[in-house]
């Protein structure tokens, strides 16, 4: 089980940092989706820190700090929670495939981390 959690949240620390750092670079998808859904532009960096955050947090996880890590998972299960709901409030499915993605990696890391 200790693999699994490793392995599963290595994952989504690797995703979620490169999210974080495609928001702070304003890549072109980022302001595409942002504007898909109704995002403001301005939001974008304090997403992506919430995001960097939880990767950040995932990590001292990790590294011990049991705690943290649990609570950096519910917070990016929250966080992608929102993203879907913004997707469904602008009735943009054609790529929700993406935050759900997201939301199943930072599900399976709570799972894992709680159940360690």
């Amino acid at each position: 089980m200790f693999i699994a959690y490793v392995v599963v949240t290595v994952i989504t620390i690797a995703a979620n940092a490169g999210m974080a750092i495609a928001d702070f670079a304003r890549a072109k998808s980022v302001l595409a989706n942002s504007a898909e859904v109704g995002l403001p532009q301005s939001w974008i960096p304090a997403l992506a820190m919430l995001k960097a955050a939880g990767a950040a947090g995932l990590l001292l996880g990790l590294l011990g700090a049991r705690f943290i890590g649990v609570a950096a998972a519910v917070g990016l299960v929250l966080f992608f929670i929102g993203a879907i709901a913004a997707h469904v409030r602008a009735r943009v499915f054609h790529n929700i495939a993406f935050p759900g993605g997201y939301l199943a990696l930072a599900v399976a890391s709570l799972v894992l981390a709680a159940a360690r």
